[in-house]
């Protein structure tokens, strides 16, 4: 499945596969894929660690600029039908002078249909959605989006937000923050659980889960991935055009080192097909074209530099 969805993908956002081979193992019938893909020097979780080390967060331009190109990613693969299923910083490749941001790993992606049951231990832990913790087996891409929550909350606070060593450790650390989930909420995770008995948990107010310093907007839009409810998730074409990612559609701006920002506004109809309406949104005033094209002009506004090799 890997090689097949690798394939098909190309994206400014996405990790790039320059060519694959078959070797021979050990053992007779053992066959090997080889995949070689471009090189990305650094992750999101070596990033961040390396801030978490010496007691500082991650600058909120970067945090916006990783995080809107996740969830650029997410809104072309999402619209291929394709959900990558472990969605974590370990697989957010980053070049850290052009602050672009590819998705890699593409080891546990899966095309979802609608109505055929697909495995729900997968996702690596801290990261996991509630409906696969349940154990959902008709779960849908939402999944991504609730893991990409989980990685904007952990940049912004500079620790996992919900960390647990197993399924039930995890789910109480949701609860402690989103409260006890109701029967409509359970039925919406996975009906076969409703009549689980929880301890009754009051939801803790998300300001107060985040340091004073944390801009509103950044909690908005945690608070709006974060959802017990799948189908109340924010999807990812949505999140871009959230107002916390409004200074990087602001003219002018660059990164701390002075460069310009990464290509942030062309989108291709493909990408835009999950919410045709935001376009007006996404694309700034003074990127758009005058006959009003899909960023066909913003993709040659940005800078050059920008682009991957």
């Amino acid at each position: 499945f890997e090689l097949q969805i690798m394939r098909q993908l190309e994206h400014c956002n996405i990790v790039r596969l320059r060519y694959f081979f078959f070797s021979s193992g050990d053992k007779r019938d053992e066959v090997y894929l080889n995949l070689v893909l471009e090189f990305v020097p650094e992750t999101v979780h070596r990033v961040s660690r390396h801030y978490s080390k010496s007691k500082q967060i991650i600058p909120l331009i970067y945090i916006k600029l990783y995080m809107y190109q996740l969830f650029r990613s997410l809104a072309y693969i999402h619209s291929h039908g394709i959900c990558h299923r472990d969605i974590k910083p370990q697989n957010l490749l980053l070049d850290p002078e052009s602050a672009i941001l590819k998705l890699c790993d593409f080891g546990s992606a899966k095309v979802l249909t609608r109505g055929e049951p697909n495995v729900s231990y997968i996702c690596s832990r801290y990261y996991r959605a509630p409906e696969l913790i349940f154990g959902a087996t008709d779960y849908t891409s939402d999944i991504d989006v609730w893991s990409a929550g989980c990685v904007l909350a952990e940049l912004l606070l500079g620790q996992p937000i919900f960390p647990g060593n197993s399924g039930v450790d995890q789910l109480v650390e949701i609860i402690k923050i989103l409260g006890t989930p109701t029967r409509e909420q359970i039925r919406e995770m996975n009906p076969n659980y409703t009549d689980f008995k929880f301890p009754q948990v009051k939801a803790h107010p998300w300001h107060k889960v985040f340091r004073p310093r944390v801009p509103a907007e950044a909690i908005s839009l945690v608070s709006q991935l974060l959802e017990y409810i799948p189908s109340k998730r924010l999807n990812p074409l949505e999140a871009c055009a959230h107002a916390f990612f409004g200074e990087l559609r602001e003219p002018g701006v660059r990164l701390p080192s002075g460069r310009d920002l990464p290509q942030l506004f062309n989108f291709s109809r493909q990408e835009l097909s999950l919410k045709p309406s935001l376009a007006a949104v996404l694309i700034p005033p003074h990127l758009s074209s005058a006959d009003g094209g899909l960023g066909a002009r913003a993709s040659n506004s940005v800078s050059a530099h920008a682009a991957p090799p």
